[in-house]
């Protein structure tokens, strides 16, 4: 039976299949073609992140699947029973595989394969298959504006509005104040 624990400010797309046992935290999205299976162990995805189209998120053999708050999974990521800290950015087409744990503030950049039981410090930018440390830089402010962006992208659509106005944009920070 489904152990659904989605938030009520959470927004998931009408195309998104979600089985198991899996909670998205507030203000969350999951965009088009997601799929989250959990046959055994959880997902959880925390607050104000952002899984984006066609991305895959499935539990390992032995370890669930751990998404923090602020973090942005983009486009056909797939997560493998793994363990993502706050405020993290997982790259395009990027693959974190079973038993890995990502730290705080990190990118793992576009096509990277974490490997299974590989562990990533706080403040890294990981790149490569395998993927490997090639510089230590906090993120996580840049990261978390990434994830506020998809936020309130999230709240448009949840009412049909499939543009971010500059007004928005503004506000968000994502353009100067006039």
């Amino acid at each position: 039976m489904d152990r659904l624990n989605i938030d009520d400010s959470a927004w998931i797309h009408k195309t998104a299949l979600i089985f198991g046992h899996v909670s998205i935290g507030p203000d969350s999205s999951v965009w088009p073609h997601v799929v989250m299976r959990s046959e055994m162990f959880h997902i959880e995805i925390g607050a104000r992140t952002n899984i984006q189209d066609f991305a895959m998120i499935h539990v390992g053999a032995t370890t669930p699947t751990i998404i923090g708050d602020d973090c942005s999974i983009t486009h056909h990521v797939t997560m493998h029973g793994c363990t993502v800290g706050n405020k993290c950015l997982i790259g395009i087409n990027a693959t974190v595989m079973d038993g890995a744990v990502i730290g705080d503030n990190c990118i793992v950049a576009g096509h990277s394969i974490v490997t299974q039981g590989s562990v990533i410090p706080d403040n890294s930018i990981i790149a490569g298959s395998p993927a490997k440390l090639v510089k230590t830089r906090d993120s996580g402010a840049a990261n978390a504006m990434n994830a506020a962006f998809y936020a309130q992208n999230a709240k448009n659509y949840a009412q049909g509005i499939h543009r971010i106005s500059e007004e928005q944009l503004r506000e968000a920070g994502f353009l100067p104040k006039d």
